[in-house]
């Protein structure tokens, strides 16, 4: 298989294990009913390299469905920095982080060097969040197409590339000197392909609706229909028994102008079947299928979504944003909430998904979330992380209005949490004394057994993890004072277990004796391993 290659991919392929892990810091929560308990929806404002890292120990492998518009990367900066007005790789803290990350050889990297140094770390970590019966929607445009596409390939595997949607995002042309480009995309892989052979059938209702959207006398039995041509393309050859006439209402005789593409016994079952439909213009008549919602032998056509979405529209979305802060520059260019929302829908209408967007911007992903949870009552849950100084005046505030109600539009009801970034877990390989002992302990549990921690109830002393598939875990640690896995400590164990696996700053116990009793000691904090 092809692979891409850049200045600087060196240094980013494993930079995730080296991205610290970060407390989450909860600012506040917001709810329609008022009530202060923190929600399981999430606004997170924070770098989402180390947003993302942060989530690892409570998500990995946990969520559903991954929606992200990452910036197109179009070298428009308008004069000024960041990415609210612009779609470069210019924004401060990127520039930083490119330099002491990839070194020296940042002074040398193009625009799509740096776009892709940025994105390689960031899509790592999102495919070990996704569920191994995941999907991924990733944004593009022309620009850094290809480039996303190899690097996609890399990472999630080409095989479980599933297709790329066209967004037609406009409906007429700017100043464009050759080509009016209309249209953007939206990537989307699995995780593993394998586990999905179901998920995108049937359709959504509101995809049934938009296509098949005629009605007739027989509406009660076969329902809607949608039209199709019977005249055959160039494509098929030549066959006698595809051009016999057809009798028109008036009794007119019907040729096609080559042939059609069913044959006279297959269009005489049709016209049994009331599946052909007649139009008369200008004194002549046309032919053309009706294929009915429900077929003949009585059931639903299992109508998969289509590849291009043409209904909605940029201008959905800057109108949006025109109704809930009453001013459409507030954020140019947001993607409107029913593109989102159509993404979603194709693939996880599964009323308990968690839905997660690192690229957050306006916050129209939750939109969208809330929308559907609103219109079937679902649970759905969503994770939004921003960058940039606006999550908490724009992004959470869009939020805010769209649970309470906005211009004429109903609150959906609904709750976050805001979250900021905190303090690293380790500095210089040693544990950070500022971080709570107990974000700590939920830490080392996750590196250990790759499972969110929950306190134990076993009767245990006090610095008992739990235990896992026969191994039991102790972190035994004092912020003020060294500690010792010796005998007395070992006499305060109670339970029987296949193994033993003990943290502490020192060990005095023998390794034979280790050894013989199944107990492994390892030292705070340098045998803590990376994820």
């Amino acid at each position: 298989m092809p692979t891409l290659d850049w200045i600087g991919k060196k240094k980013v392929v494993n930079h995730h294990l080296d991205v610290p892990f970060r407390v989450l810091e909860k600012k506040y929560t917001y709810s329609a009913d008022n009530k202060s308990k923190e929600s399981e929806n999430k606004i997170i404002h924070g770098d989402n390299l180390e947003a993302l890292k942060s989530l690892l120990p409570e998500y990995e492998g946990k969520i559903d469905c991954i929606y992200i518009d990452p910036p197109y990367n179009t070298g428009n900066d308008n004069g000024k920095e960041g990415w609210i007005y612009s779609d470069n790789v210019n924004d401060p803290k990127i520039r930083k982080w490119l330099g002491d990350i990839v070194g020296k050889e940042n002074e040398d990297l193009t625009r799509h060097d740096k776009w892709l140094c940025m994105m390689y770390p960031r899509i790592k970590l999102l495919h070990k969040l996704l569920k191994n019966d995941g999907i991924i929607f990733v944004s593009i445009d022309d620009i850094e197409y290809c480039n996303l596409k190899y690097l996609l390939d890399e990472i999630f595997a080409a095989n479980n590339y599933i297709a790329t949607i066209v967004w037609k995002k406009r409906y007429q042309g700017a100043k464009e000197k050759r080509i009016v480009v209309l249209q953007e995309y939206a990537l989307v892989y699995a995780k593993n392909i394998e586990t999905i052979e179901n998920l995108f059938i049937p359709a959504s209702e509101e995809l049934i609706v938009r296509n098949y959207k005629y009605k007739d006398e027989y509406f009660e039995e076969r329902g809607p229909y949608r039209t199709q041509p019977l005249e055959a393309g160039n494509s098929m050859g030549d066959r006698e028994n595809l051009r016999s006439p057809i009798t028109a209402p008036d009794g007119t005789l019907i040729y096609p102008r080559r042939q059609w593409i069913w044959s006279e016994q297959r269009i005489a079952e049709a016209i049994d079947n009331h599946e052909l439909g007649f139009t008369q213009k200008d004194g002549k008549w046309s032919v053309f299928i009706k294929q009915y919602l429900i077929g003949r032998d009585g059931v639903q056509r299992m109508t998969k979504p289509f590849s291009i979405i043409d209904d909605v529209y940029t201008q959905n979305g800057t109108r949006e944003m025109e109704e809930i802060f009453h001013d459409g520059n507030k954020f140019p260019f947001p993607k409107p909430s029913k593109y989102v929302k159509e993404l979603l829908t194709m693939a996880y209408r599964k009323k308990d998904a968690i839905i997660l967007d690192s690229f957050a911007g306006s916050g129209t992903t939750a939109h969208a979330v809330l929308q559907m949870n609103k219109e079937d009552k679902g649970n759905r849950t969503f994770i939004l992380i921003e960058m940039m100084d606006y999550a908490d005046t724009i992004t959470a505030e869009r939020v805010k209005r769209v649970i309470k109600g906005f211009a004429d539009k109903e609150g959906t009801g609904g709750d976050f949490s805001f979250y900021e970034l905190g303090q690293p877990l380790l500095i210089n390989n040693l544990l950070n004394e500022k971080v709570d002992t107990q974000t700590i302990r939920e830490y080392i549990w996750f590196t250990e057994t790759n499972s969110k921690f929950t306190e134990s109830k076993a009767y245990e002393n006090k610095y008992f993890l739990g235990n896992s598939f026969g191994a039991a875990y102790w972190f035994f640690y004092e912020k003020e004072k060294a500690t010792t896995l010796d005998i007395d400590f070992l006499s305060t164990i109670k339970g029987k277990y296949e193994q033993y696996i003990i943290y502490a700053d020192i060990c005095l116990i023998p390794q034979e004796l280790l050894q013989k009793n199944n107990i492994i000691f390892k030292k705070i904090p340098r045998d803590i391993k990376k994820f």
